[in-house]
């Protein structure tokens, strides 16, 4: 069964530099598992040591209406197994 967390709200650059930030230090901690939060709770998640990273950038130009530009970060993985066989000890 998938689940999907998702939740959508405008930050300042400053803003947006912290919340990036935060995941980053979780994922440079020692932890098992990292926490990232959406919204109002926390997902946690076991990422190994090595992850798929993709980065993609759309600049769209219009002519009737203003322009737009999209970064997305995406990360994949499947979970850390000493994450994982920890959850199923306790």
């Amino acid at each position: 069964m998938a689940e999907t967390t998702t939740h959508t709200r405008e930050l300042s650059r400053t803003e947006t530099a912290a919340y990036l930030r935060r995941i980053a230090d979780e994922l440079d901690s020692d932890a098992e598992t990292v926490r990232v939060p959406v919204g109002n709770k926390s997902v946690r998640l076991s990422p190994p040591d090595r992850l798929a990273g993709e980065v993609t950038v759309i600049e769209r130009s219009r002519r009737l209406r203003r322009d737009v530009e999209l970064l997305e970060l995406a990360f994949e993985w499947t979970p850390s197994k000493r994450a994982r066989n920890r959850g199923e000890d306790g």
